[in-house]
């Protein structure tokens, strides 16, 4: 039996669990309503294990079958994206305390990674449309 047969029956067994939990919560009363959802989360949470497991396997399977250098140069770029970007976050462009009166925990930390968040998210952004329009340039001159 391959991997790929394993997955599936995996997936079906939980798929079966997870609809006969959603039966019992709606026919159940509110008390086995409530114990059900934790039981529903239970497996919301073992799938998410699950997948993260495997794509944490394939993904280490695939960096060492590929090419490792390349793979080590494109983290390594976005790694510096995220620095350059907390680099230029300060943290201090909002005024924070209307959060802070209404009992939030926001401090200038918070402030700074959440705007660094921001500005990673700007960069990459303008880095895949440019390379979606250099690709699309490069393919159309090239006719």
């Amino acid at each position: 039996m391959n991997f790929h047969k394993i997955i599936k029956i995996v997936a079906f067994a939980l798929a079966i669990i997870g609809a006969i939990f959603a039966l019992l919560i709606m026919a159940g009363s509110e008390e086995s309503a409530e114990s059900m959802s934790s039981n529903m989360l239970y497996v919301a949470y073992a799938v998410l294990a699950i997948v993260l497991l495997l794509v944490l396997f394939f993904v280490l399977k695939g960096l060492f079958a590929g090419n490792i250098k390349k793979t080590l140069r494109t983290v390594g770029a976005f790694l510096a994206v995220i620095f350059i970007s907390y680099g230029i976050s300060s943290g201090t462009d909002l005024n924070l305390q209307p959060f802070i009166d209404k009992g939030t925990d926001v401090t200038e930390s918070t402030s700074k990674t959440v705007g660094a968040g921001l500005y990673a998210f700007y960069i990459l952004t303008v880095v895949a449309i440019g390379s979606m329009l250099y690709g699309g340039a490069k393919k159309l001159f090239n006719k």
